[in-house]
């Protein structure tokens, strides 16, 4: 199927908030988050930029959405997972979500999670402390300090070293293993094959720090 034979199937399918919000993660995938604008949008569903506001008055509000939806990807705990088994599976489970929409992520990872379906998963995690025994401040305390762990690791995944180089003129490999050995030998530890094993360190880590604190709160 050629371009112009899409453009006009996509004329031909009404448009929806659910098909908005998937051409609109299609166009930040593609063309990325600073690129993004909702004349490039209607170009690829193949309407007028006027018809998306038809259903999100602002961009802003398409935002809101694409953070809801990004969100509801999230499975729920188990019910019948223990409290560290649950935030084991948590973390996986937001890192899965980030890797999914990778260019949309550094979006999501500043937002304030106040959309409905943000705060309904906000709920539910912050209750999972509160449940585990842990008390109002410190749920929300040990919560946030795990989320900058999380958050950090997914952000650093898709917008950091999956972006490649940053530096306008890299150091030669000569002066690099002159000047700097130790990070030449880090390199390769470093590379996207690595990134499974190094978030799975951390996160077990994390995770014994909560079961310390844990078993503190319920002495």
């Amino acid at each position: 199927m050629d371009q112009r034979t899409k453009i006009n199937s996509r004329k031909r399918e009404p448009l929806s908030p659910g098909r908005i919000v998937q051409a609109a993660f299609e166009v930040i995938g593609a063309e990325g988050l600073a690129e993004f604008s909702t004349r490039k949008l209607a170009q690829r569903l193949g309407c007028e930029a006027m018809s998306v506001y038809h259903h999100f008055p602002s961009k802003a509000h398409l935002m809101d959405a694409l953070v809801d939806s990004a969100v509801a990807s999230l499975r729920p705990i188990p019910p019948d997972f223990d409290f560290i088994a649950g935030q084991r599976f948590a973390a996986f489970e937001y890192r899965a979500m980030g890797l999914r929409f990778p260019a949309f992520f550094p979006f999501l990872s500043v937002h304030r999670m106040n959309t409905p379906k943000a705060l309904a998963w906000l709920n539910a995690m912050i209750g999972a402390y509160r449940k585990a025994g842990f008390s109002d401040r410190d749920a929300a305390h040990y919560f946030r300090q795990f989320g900058y762990y999380i958050i950090g690791a997914v952000l650093d995944e898709t917008a950091g070293y999956a972006r490649g180089p940053s530096t306008a003129a890299p150091v030669p490999f000569e002066v690099m293993k002159r000047d700097f050995p130790n990070v030449l030998s880090a390199g390769p530890h470093f590379a996207k094959g690595e990134w499974r094993r190094i978030f799975e360190l951390g996160l077990e880590m994390e995770l014994e720090g909560l079961t310390s604190a844990l078993a503190a709160a319920r002495s």
